[in-house]
């Protein structure tokens, strides 16, 4: 694989994006038009451009196609460093630039965890190296992720970390959670928290229900997660700071939130676009790509979730992007690794539940783009004079099959495995340059 990310050309002239729909969750805008890309940025936007090329400019043509801010994933697990079998830094930007995420935040959580700044620092220069899409860090919370001394927090941020989580692991001690969200309550940081309780989730493999007992399986009850947010909540309303349920999967958990934020607690959450679309009966006869954490939880807490995207209480859709090998999955279920590949097929998936599930599309693209850009404090997510030219062309009418072998990540473990969407990135821009042409082969008649 070539892990040099050589695309486009390192001098690139002007270049404009002609006959385009450019839609923009950040403003709202949705109206047919062009956009101009010069010096990494977009210098102009709008109806004018159209059909009209500014002098000097390479014309790209987009067909009528939708003109959108690049994706902003902030829950994507990377392999590197130490677990480069399961995804590197490269493989993962591949994957991200042809689902037309521009921007990924990797979690802490690799073989090394990212406790210390070499390590952040790896993974700048790693990225700048081998990735074609812009990779930010999220350092560790706590020491070796362990829970139980802080991490370097001060230094991190300083070396560029964006957020600060340990990943998959809750934190259970409360007094250090509190001393961790008032620390970075003076610089602003962001705290970002898997909520499930250990001890509660001890065993459970699958959502504590009716298809767990129908397939024998031990599950986790939906307090697990709620006991532990709740207690989150309690602790920020009392001692402030930024806090972000980074996933969860109940409506007793979207409720619990709603009635914080009526108390006027600061806080944000994300679901992953696989809680939206699917529920634990799709396991069916144990089918381990659907094993997640948290867990598919029933079909009513999903509805409840794609409800809380539409009304906006839940601000980030994430892909949860987690690669296992095959050894990993090809276990009985209850013995099979947790997680789900997701970046690639982040956006036609989102597209699908605007579209089956009604929810008014720029909802649906704002939970992707300049909500999670907001909070990472990053200057993506928008179409704007000014901001870096990381923009999409997506044609929404492409209907397409999951075919794993053809997916760029280089673990296979999607729940959307023969899946049938529709919507396909044409192409991917980050700072003006094109990171990702989809195939002229497989491109539709025009």
């Amino acid at each position: 694989m070539n892990e040099t990310p050589e695309v486009g050309t390192a001098t690139e002239g002007p270049k404009v994006l002609i006959n385009a729909r450019l839609i923009d969750p950040a403003s709202g805008r949705d109206e047919p038009g062009g956009l101009l890309i010069r010096d990494g940025r977009i210098a102009d936007l709008g109806a004018h451009l159209r059909r009209n090329a500014p002098a000097g400019a390479e014309v790209v043509d987009c067909n009528d196609n939708i003109v959108m801010p690049g994706l902003v994933d902030m829950l994507v697990y990377t392999g590197e460093p130490g677990e480069e079998h399961r995804e590197t830094l490269n493989t993962v930007s591949l994957a991200a630039s042809a689902g037309g995420v521009t921007t990924i935040a990797c979690l802490p959580n690799t073989d090394r965890h990212l406790d210390d700044v070499a390590l952040v620092d790896f993974i700048l220069r790693r990225a700048r190296d081998t990735a074609r899409v812009n990779v930010l860090p999220i350092a560790a919370l706590t020491k070796g992720m362990m829970g139980e001394e802080m991490a370097e927090i001060g230094l991190l941020r300083a070396a560029g970390a964006v957020a600060f989580s340990d990943g998959p692991r809750s934190l259970g001690n409360a007094r250090l959670m509190a001393r961790l969200l008032a620390y970075t309550r003076d610089f602003d940081g962001l705290v970002v928290h898997h909520v499930e309780d250990p001890d509660l989730a001890a065993d459970g493999v699958m959502h504590e229900g009716q298809v767990a007992t129908l397939l024998g399986l031990p599950g986790i009850p939906t307090v697990a997660e709620l006991v532990l947010l709740e207690r989150d909540l309690r602790l920020v309303e009392s001692v402030g700071g930024r806090y972000h349920a980074a996933q969860i999967s109940s409506a007793q958990s979207l409720e619990a939130i709603r009635t914080a934020r009526q108390r006027g607690v600061r806080l944000t959450c994300g679901v992953s676009i696989n809680h939206l679309l699917l529920d634990d009966r799709d396991i069916g006869s144990y089918r381990t790509y659907f094993k997640l954490s948290p867990p598919l939880r029933g079909a009513a807490d999903r509805d409840a979730l794609v409800a809380g995207v539409a009304s906006g209480d839940i601000d980030v859709i994430v892909s949860a992007h987690l690669p296992q090998d095959v050894d990993g999955k090809r276990r009985p279920f209850a013995e099979a690794a947790t997680g789900a590949i997701g970046v690639e097929t982040l956006l036609p998936a989102a597209l699908r539940l605007a579209d089956e599930r009604k929810i008014d599309r720029l909802a649906v693209l704002r939970a992707l783009t300049c909500n999670p850009a907001d909070l990472l404090g990053i200057e993506a997510g928008r179409l704007a004079v000014g901001a870096p030219a990381d923009v999409v062309v997506v044609d929404p009418e492409v209907a397409w099959v999951v075919e794993l072998e053809r997916l760029h990540s280089r673990s296979k473990n999607s729940p959307f495995e023969a899946a049938p969407l529709k919507g396909r990135v044409m192409r991917t821009f980050v700072a003006g340059r094109q990171v990702h042409p989809y195939p002229a082969q497989d491109r539709p008649s025009q």
